[in-house]
């Protein structure tokens, strides 16, 4: 622009994308190829925290069983127990999850439900799979 040349009042930008409801919060979601920002999903990472928590405390001794720890946190034991499967997953997942460049398919609603426990096939099953799906 030269200096005579009058200012625009009105600047129209066009940015495609769509909003979607996830975990109870609307997302906006770029279409395919844009650059996607990364976001943690922080109740995914607390799962995790807290499943790494309740394991190394059981392992240290400092509780003899779940039961024990599941009654002492105020949890239902089933619940810990599907909980603390998470300590169980790839470092490669776990890294993808708390640096938020998981696939949109790896919540933990989805993380609840079994899994595979070799690495590879976690692998395949959950960050392979879900980027194809995208």
């Amino acid at each position: 622009m030269t200096r005579g040349a009058p200012i625009p009042e009105t600047v129209t930008l066009h940015v495609p994308f769509r909003i979607v409801k996830r975990g109870g919060r609307k997302e906006m979601q770029m279409p395919d190829g844009a650059a996607q920002p990364k976001r943690t999903d922080n109740t995914l990472v607390k799962a995790l925290a807290r499943a790494f928590r309740w394991k190394r405390m059981l392992q240290s001794g400092e509780f003899a069983s779940i039961s024990e720890l599941a009654e002492r946190e105020g949890i239902a034991f089933t619940y810990m127990a599907r909980l603390m499967r998470l300590s169980l997953l790839a470092p490669e997942i776990v890294d993808a999850i708390m640096d938020g460049r998981q696939p949109e398919s790896v919540t933990l609603a989805n993380l609840m439900d079994p899994f595979p426990l070799d690495w590879k096939e976690q692998q395949m099953q959950l960050l392979q799979r879900g980027t194809s799906e995208r």
